[in-house]
Parts: structure tokens; sequence; C-alpha cells
């Protein structure tokens, strides 16, 4: 039968179960998988039509393709998989596919997404393995409580640090020719504990008991302020032995021991009295001007004769004109308050901060009205030297058994209110060459509120002699003002 080549040839369609076609590959491509169709590809070879020479065909050629259903395994080059990581490696390929029917498919085979490592895979792997920081202890916030704490009582008593500054007063200062006192080795102690405050202190604190030879007799504290055996106590505790008797120190370890008086100022009710060989270490003076109101505090002594009674409280105030001392001989203190319990026989011993070192002498108690002297016990509110001016004190006392104190040189009326009245002037006095007369009324001194007359004597023994303070005063209803340099008095 004969074909008519004019018709237009109709591609019938494939029947799916029909084999797929497969064309011949050129030399120079390689096989790289299964082949794929193309439209120009005929069924197959061309009878009889010759090969190119290593051009793979049916029967011809070093390699062919296997006819689709043979036993023949397909053959893939091997390919780097998409989903091979940077740190691992190429995902397998199945190379044991075998068509279950001729012409099946290669299989497509999706591998499962695998998603990039984050940018900052290696930093989280370096936290990974880094140990977390130990927690703060219990200690390290403590210390920042008090800290904050300390921060806040300083704002709170801006008034009081500016008291002390109008003073003129900047600190401790020591007589270059006096003996060097209060330079005790440094405690180093833990703050915050008055337990090793006491452990540090009581060694050097000491109970006094004085036989004066009028058959009187006290008791009261001291504690050791250098190493040639000097104790620094109250004049009211040794006044009595000032003209004949006897004064004995015991120590902590109980040993008692025979001391001298060196000498005593009555003005500021303080004294000194040695012993030779004291087996006693020396305190560690602080500065009670840097002392704020809330600061905790430990007073040691021994009240009403029970030696090594230690006692813990705060400053409850500074700059409290307090009047103590014997009979006959009343001192004037410019005092540190405290609610620490200071009973009868503290006097004498030391007022110290939480670092073990001394800012105050305990000398006064209040004391409730209609109480019999001598019968009334602490009430909450005792009152200390500043140990600024103790030292000073103490010094001229070890060097020539006397201390001086500035003045004025006037008289004011003890009995007044609303200021100190001036009730004489002396002749040739600071006070009488500033112009002062009688009947003036002091309200200020260098800026600073005058309420009575202890007040101004208190506010007037803070300075030196020969150091300038300004008065302010009414006269006749006129303010006035006038500065004055401070005489100098014994005693």
């Amino acid at each position: 039968m004969s074909t008519d080549d004019a018709e237009p040839t109709v591609r019938t369609p494939r029947d799916p179960a029909d084999p797929e076609p497969t064309r011949v590959l050129p030399p120079e491509r390689p096989i790289a998988g299964p082949v794929v169709p193309e439209a120009s590809t005929t069924a197959g070879p061309t009878p009889g039509a010759p090969s190119a020479v290593g051009a793979p065909g049916v029967g011809g050629g070093s390699a062919s393709i296997p006819a689709p259903g043979s036993n023949a395994p397909y053959r893939q080059a091997p390919a780097r998989s998409v989903t091979q990581r940077s740190f691992g490696r190429p995902e397998p390929l199945d190379g044991g596919f075998r068509p279950a029917y001729p012409g099946q498919a290669w299989p497509t085979q999706r591998p499962a997404y695998t998603p990039p490592p984050p940018l900052d895979w290696h930093q989280q792997q370096a936290r990974a393995y880094t140990p977390a920081p130990p927690p703060k202890n219990n200690r390290t916030i403590l210390i920042a409580a008090i800290v904050a704490l300390i921060v806040g009582l300083i704002a709170g008593t801006g008034a009081a640090v500016s008291v002390v500054a109008l003073d003129n007063n900047n600190g401790p200062v020591d007589d270059p020719s006096g003996p060097a006192i209060g330079v005790g080795a440094d405690p180093k102690i833990r703050s915050g504990s008055v337990s090793a405050v006491a452990a540090t202190l009581l060694p050097s604190v000491v109970q006094l008991k004085v036989d004066g030879a009028d058959n009187s007799s006290a008791t009261g504290s001291g504690f050791a302020i250098d190493n040639a055996g000097h104790i620094l106590t109250n004049n009211h505790v040794v006044a009595a032995a000032a003209k004949g008797g006897s004064i004995q120190v015991v120590t902590q370890k109980g040993k008692s021991s025979t001391a001298r008086l060196v000498g005593r100022s009555p003005a500021y009710d303080l004294a000194v009295v040695q012993v030779v060989g004291l087996d006693a270490p020396s305190v560690q003076f602080g500065q009670s001007e840097l002392a704020v109101v809330g600061q905790d505090v430990v007073a040691i002594g021994s009240p009403l004769g029970l030696a090594g009674t230690v006692t813990s409280g705060i400053v409850s105030a500074k700059n409290r004109p307090v009047t103590a001392g014997g009979e006959g001989e009343i001192s004037y203190i410019n005092a540190l308050q405290t609610d620490a319990a200071i009973n009868p026989g503290n006097s004498g011993g030391p007022l110290v901060d939480m670092n073990a070192r001394v800012i105050g002498i305990n000398s006064a108690i209040a004391t409730v009205r209609g109480a019999e002297e001598g019968t009334s016990g602490s009430i909450g509110l005792g009152f200390a030297i500043p140990i600024d001016q103790a030292r000073r004190t103490a010094q001229q006392l070890i060097e020539s058994g006397k201390a001086s104190y500035p003045v004025i040189g006037a008289n004011v009326d003890m009995q007044f209110e609303g200021g100190a009245r001036v009730s004489e002037v002396n002749a040739g006095s600071p006070a009488a060459r500033a112009g002062l007369r009688t009947g003036d009324v002091i309200t200020k001194i260098n800026g600073l509120v005058v309420e009575s007359a202890e007040a101004l004597i208190v506010a007037i023994r803070t300075h030196r002699p020969g150091e300038n303070v300004r008065l302010e005063f009414e006269r006749g209803g006129k303010p006035r003002q006038v500065t004055v340099a401070l005489g100098q008095q014994t005693g």
C-alpha cells in the first residue's frame, strides 16, 4: 500500500502504556541521568543508517542508554546534594531504583527541608559552654544596702554637716610638739559587726576606782591612748583624787595597777592618768566631725561597776549644748547625743563607730525632772565629748599637765532665754576691744543661732584660742555685728 505524502501528518497521541521515545546524545555530552525526550526525536534509529563514530546508539558505539524495561541499570553521575550543610555530608542518593513496568519515570524524591543555622549560631554555642556567673551573696547585698542607707543619712543631715563646717574645724589637728595619741593599730574589722567592735576595743578599755583624801569615792571608765600607758577619762571621775587619794586601774584581764594623775581640764571634763607598763593596746581615734545622725555606734565601759559592758545604738543628734562635771566644776560640751545605754560608771569610756575607732568620750546622761541625783539610769539620752576636741586637750595635758580653752572675756546671764545677754564685760578683754557692752544680746556666732548662754559658751569652746569669730547681737532693738579674736584661759 502506498502513502500520500501530500497529506499533512497528524501526530497520534502516545499511549501512556507505550515506552517513552529515546534519542541519541551527541558524543561530547556526558550521560548524567535519564534522557528527556524532545519533540523532534523519532521512535528509534533508522534502519540501515550509519552511526557516527563513538556516538551512542542502539547496537553501536562504546556506550549506549539501555532500552526502557531492560535489565541494565540506569547510570547517574554523582552530584552534590542541594541539601548538603556546610558542616555535614551530602545526602545519600537512592541508587537501587528499578522500574516496575516499562517506561516508569525516575522517582522524584524531595528531601526534607533543613533550615540553615542562625547567624549567631557560634555565639549561641559559646554561651552554652560558658559557665553562668556566681549569684551575689547576702554579704554583697548587705553592703549595698548599708551604702544606700549611709548615702541617705548624709543627704538627710546636710544641716548638721554645715554646722560643723562653719566652725572652721577641718578635722583633728595634732600638736607637732606633743606626743602622738590615738594612733594605735588599725582595727581592720568587718564593718557592721558589734561583736567584732567589742572584741577589738575591750582589751583597750579599763575600769577606774578612785578614792579621795576626804573619804569620797568614784568609779568610771577610761581607755589607753598611746603605748606609754596614758589613759583618757573624764575629769569628774578622778576629781576626788586631785588633792590626794588613789586611782586604781583594772584591765580586762583583771590586773589592777595604781595610776598617777597626769592632768585634768574641768572646762572640757577631761583628764589623763598614766600606768607605767600598762597591759592594754592603744585605740585609734576617728573623726567626730564626720559622724552623721543615725550612724551605728557602740559604747564600752563599766556601768554600775560592771566592767567590760558593751551597749549599742546610734548617733541621735549632734552639737548638743550640755553641761557636765562635778560640784563647783561645770563643763560645757558640744556633745554627740546617742541612744546607746549609758549609766553611771560609763563615764570616761569610749563611744566608737563600727570601724572600732573612737569618736567620743561618754560623759553625761539626761535625767527625768524630779529624780534624785545618782538614782537615775539611762533613759535613752546619753552625751559624749567629741574626740576632735578631746584629742587636742589630751595632748596638752600630757605635755604640760594643763589645758587651755578660748574665751571672749565677758560674762553672760545664765537665766536669760532667747539669746545670750551680756551681763559683764572684762576690761581689756577681746569682747571689750570688739566693742561689746553690758546688755547686748548675742543671737548668732559665725551664722549659727544662739538660743541660750550655754549655747554660746559651747560654740566658743569648739574653737581655739586666737581664732576670729563673728558675733551678731542686738543693742536697743537694732542688729549689730562684730568680729572677736578669742582669748585664752587655762583650766
